[in-house]
């Protein structure tokens, strides 16, 4: 085998071969075989200066010329000095720079070129003051300049606080871009790259930089994105928002609110929603006859939707917008469950119906509870009348302390629901069948709907009516829903006419005993309402009718219009028997008489928090 390349026997060198003194010229026979363009590569990777090749043939000529008369005038110059008079360590500080620069100016001042001469004639008065003239003449800054050695003279030319450009130059560059031609007219797929309609032929590098424009017009920095785009800024010392990013993060660590609770305030615009269909929320399994009723968890941060169809199961569907998967199924035989609803908490389950019972689903254990007997007593339980025994009709109030029930002949009863017992603990009454309940968000008012279109406001505290009045224009009004926030109450009739009242104003209206009067009413639908829900914002209220076919609108509440734009004639609605927003207000989830629960995507709204 043969000996490797790499191992090769050290030569000793020549006797003839000399130590090059400092400051002289090196000849490096390998840099005669190196062309112009790998010279200017190395000038670019190592900081050599560069030159032609001729250029550098003479140069090198004129300096090896040079190098051997001075050879032995070296030796002898450099011969006495320390090693500490020739080399310096620079570590930055201004101080030592100076100091290492006059250690530099000393030897090489035209005094220690002349002090060999001056010393074989034997005269050191003339030394003295050869020397004493050259040093004042290295104290003006332009001897200073031509004294040091090319590095020494790059580096003091930056600027004391210079740092160099965080974005480095390219490693290679193609020298045929500059030269390259690219018609922009006579390519359909390049046209949409000109500035003016009559702009036709651009060299490589503008082509280049219009397709950079391009894909970053197609494909925007995403939003997710921008944060971190800032935090590299601020470390790379770029941009002027450290302060305030700085603010936000002690804001952020000094609080005790959660991160994805926060949720941007969004404005809708009147006249066209931004809506988009995604998978049906049961598709994982879906019920086999009418979906009664639905309902997203209270909590922002549980993506649950409860579901309750006519074939007595409840089914909870994790909603993710893609899969919606199926997490639990709940067989209730002994109740057909009309109306299914979370507690506020949100750690429970109200299941009720056409039955003067109730079951509760515990959602931490899983455990299944039905109410006491002899919940009501002989006031609820006695008569003939089967659609009076039920709790149909009933809603929790805002901290869940108190369930109203509606009874039969307008009695409403009020359950205990802090001991846990379910025990009535009064009742107020109405003169006619109640149809419908709603809380003020205050927690202690009640209103409710009489079958006379009569609307009664209830303080829970003193039983007592605080005020009725008639819905304006209303025949056979039985759907009454109010918002979140208290802002607004919503009346749906028979007819199809649905009035949309202030609160504010109506409250004090109903401290003076006068009627109020509605802000609008909406006549989009034609047949008897039968579903009003609004939104968690206040800016969207849903109606609906079961009685035909596709009868759903969305209200845009500041400006009282429908969307025109949603839903169309092809929009697979159906019978509409329940609708419900998610706590964001990012999903709609619409159940029809077919067992089928529709998932839609509000894009107005960030279904991440953001």
């Amino acid at each position: 085998m043969g000996k490797h390349t790499r191992k090769r026997l050290r030569k000793d060198k020549s006797t003839h071969e000399r130590a090059i003194p400092l400051g002289a010229a090196v000849l490096s026979d390998d840099d005669v075989d190196k062309d112009d363009e790998e010279r200017r590569l190395e000038s670019l990777l190592f900081g050599k200066p560069s030159m032609a090749r001729r250029e550098r043939m003479t140069t090198c000529e004129e300096r090896a010329s040079e190098s051997d008369n001075d050879v032995e005038e070296n030796e002898e110059e450099l011969e006495g000095l320390l090693d500490s008079d020739l080399f310096f360590v620079d570590d930055g500080a201004a101080s030592k720079f100076q100091h290492a620069k006059d250690d530099v100016l000393d030897v090489s001042s035209p005094a220690s070129e002349e002090k060999p001469h001056a010393s074989d004639n034997g005269d050191d008065d003339s030394s003295n003051g050869a020397q004493s003239e050259a040093s004042n003449d290295a104290d003006t800054p332009e001897a200073a300049e031509e004294a040091l050695p090319t590095s020494l003279t790059l580096l003091t030319s930056r600027p004391p606080n210079h740092r160099p450009k965080s974005r480095k130059a390219p490693a290679w560059t193609d020298p045929d871009d500059a030269s390259l031609e690219v018609l922009l007219a006579s390519s359909a797929r390049l046209r949409k790259l000109r500035d003016a309609p009559e702009e036709d032929a651009i060299n490589g590098r503008e082509y280049e930089r219009r397709l950079r424009r391009q894909f970053v017009k197609m494909n925007p920095t995403p939003e997710w994105a921008t944060p971190a785009a800032r935090r590299k800024r601020r470390r790379t010392g770029d941009g002027d928002d450290g302060d305030v990013a700085g603010l936000d993060m002690d804001t952020l660590v000094t609080s005790s609110g959660g991160i994805l609770g926060h949720r941007r305030r969004t404005r809708l615009d009147p006249g066209v929603l931004a809506i988009e269909r995604l998978r049906d929320a049961n598709q994982a399994a879906q019920a086999e006859g009418e979906v009664n009723a639905i309902q997203f968890h209270p909590s922002p941060q549980v993506s649950m939707l409860l579901i309750a169809s006519s074939d007595r199961r409840i089914r909870l569907f994790n909603i993710d917008g893609h899969t919606n998967p199926r997490l639990q199924t709940l067989h209730i035989p002994a109740l057909p469950v009309t109306n299914a609803q979370f507690h506020p908490s949100g750690s429970s389950i109200l299941l009720t119906g056409h039955r003067p019972f109730y079951y509760t689903y515990d959602l931490q254990s899983g455990a299944t509870t039905r109410s006491p007997r002899g919940l009501w007593g002989t006031t609820f339980t006695n008569g003939n009348d089967n659609a009076d025994l039920s709790m149909e009709t009933c809603a929790f109030n805002t901290g869940g302390d108190v369930l109203a029930v509606a009874g039969r002949r307008g009695y409403v009863h009020l359950v205990d629901w802090r001991t846990g017992g379910g025990q009535a603990i009064g009742s107020v009454k109405a003169n006619t069948g109640v149809r419908a309940l709603w809380w003020v968000p205050n927690g202690r008012e009640l209103m409710t709907l009489g079958e006379d279109a009569e609307a009664y406001l209830w303080d829970i505290g003193t039983r007592r009516c605080v005020h009725r009045w008639k819905d304006d224009g209303g025949f056979g009004s039985r759907v009454l829903v109010g918002d979140r926030s208290g802002n607004y109450v919503a009346i749906g009739s028979k007819s199809g006419i649905v009035n949309v009242y202030d609160s504010e104003t109506s409250t004090a209206s109903w401290r003076k005993n006068d009627r109020p009067k509605p802000l609008k009413a909406i006549g989009n639908l034609t047949t008897s309402i039968s579903v009003a829900r609004f939104n968690q914002d206040s800016q969207l209220l849903a109606i609906a009718s079961k009685a035909q076919k596709d009868q759903l609108r969305l209200i845009h509440m500041p400006s009282l219009t429908a969307f025109s734009n949603w839903p169309t004639s092809s929009t697979p609605l159906g019978h509409v028997t329940s609708v419900d927003f998610s706590s964001g207000s990012e999903y709609v989830a619409i159940g029809n008489t077919r067992g089928r629960v529709l998932l839609y995507h509000l894009k107005d709204y960030d279904a991440h928090g953001g």
